[in-house]
């Protein structure tokens, strides 16, 4: 093996042109997904504090926004649904005229080729802010099953090409593709939160979305942050029921286990740059501490490079508009 002076390995860094065709990761628009809140109302946009340049939008003024993404080269958005009303069993998740099946059937007919995919999940529709039923102040399992499968199956109804179920109960992927079979969606696809962990990094979704547990935390369902054997397991799982992408959340805490999930699996795989790690940098900008073009194109290539196929990211329309100008 040759080594210095006749190794010299900054010979391919010397010139921007040579760093970029010796680039081993390549970060574009098409690989990132849009996080979309959709509340109710006519002429709705509201700013989330905690999240800059984030709104909720009711579901008229949703072309709008996703206009500017497709524009900017990103083709995939996810909805996620704040409604007025809650009750104990996330009723409004799966009505059929509630404001996100609205905003499905919105986007379909004005922006058709926009790939639309629909968070499944009863956090945000339940009056005590859990993903499922509860019985004697536990999320029940199984009873959650069906309320997840019949929002599932409304979204799709409602013209959506994908549904994400987030809720992290067992045996959720194989009832929800159950439902949607017998429906005959047979070709819509399930991408799975199959390894989402118990974070503090929601924070910011919470408020976003007014879906805190107003008791408890959510530490039963969701993964134990120190675990990574566990996310293969649930990733293994996920695919035996039919999940068709597969996804780790969050993204930059665990890098590792987006890594391990890729040289495991074989699989399309997503990663959530969520809502804490979208506020961390915002804030560190606006106080001058961090360039964030470079912060930000830095760590959704880390996540990249850790072997995601796709980034869903609040980040993704000024990242797009970055990569435009290289």
């Amino acid at each position: 093996m040759s080594h210095f002076p006749e190794l010299r390995l900054r010979r391919l860094r010397r010139t921007e042109p040579l760093r970029v065709l010796f680039q081993e990761t390549s970060l574009e628009a098409s690989n990132f997904i849009y996080p979309l809140f959709v509340t109710e109302g006519h002429k709705v946009r509201q700013e989330i504090a905690t999240m800059p340049g984030i709104s909720r939008f009711s579901p008229d003024l949703l072309p709008e926004e996703a206009e500017e993404v497709i524009k900017l080269g990103i083709r995939a958005v996810i909805l996620f649904g704040i409604p007025s009303y809650k009750d104990e069993m996330g009723s409004e998740a799966y009505n059929p005229n509630g404001a996100v099946q609205q905003a499905i059937k919105i986007l379909k007919k004005e922006i058709p080729e926009l790939i639309v995919i629909n968070d499944v999940c009863l956090c945000e529709y339940t009056s005590h802010g859990h993903c499922g039923c509860i019985v004697d102040g536990y999320v029940d399992n199984d009873k959650t099953l069906e309320l997840l499968a019949r929002t599932a199956v409304s979204y799709v109804k409602a013209g959506s090409d994908m549904v994400a179920p987030s809720d992290m109960m067992d045996g959720r992927v194989g009832a929800i593709r159950k439902a949607l079979d017998k429906e005959g969606f047979n070709l819509t696809p399930i991408f799975a939160y199959s390894a989402k962990y118990a974070s503090g990094f929601y924070d910011s979704f919470r408020e976003a979305a007014d879906c805190a547990p107003k008791f408890g935390n959510r530490k039963a369902y969701q993964m134990n942050p120190s675990n990574w054997r566990e996310a293969i397991r649930e990733v293994e799982q996920d695919i035996a029921e039919g999940a068709d992408i597969i996804m780790v959340k969050p993204a930059l805490p665990y890098l590792d286990v987006i890594r391990k999930v890729r040289d495991t699996f074989n699989y399309p795989l997503g990663a959530y740059n969520v809502s804490g790690e979208y506020a961390m940098l915002k804030a560190a900008a606006q106080l001058g501490w961090l360039d964030e073009k470079r912060v930000v194109l830095e760590s959704l290539t880390a996540i990249k490079r850790a072997g995601a196929d796709v980034i869903i990211t609040y980040h993704a329309k000024d990242a797009a508009k970055w990569l435009a100008e290289r």
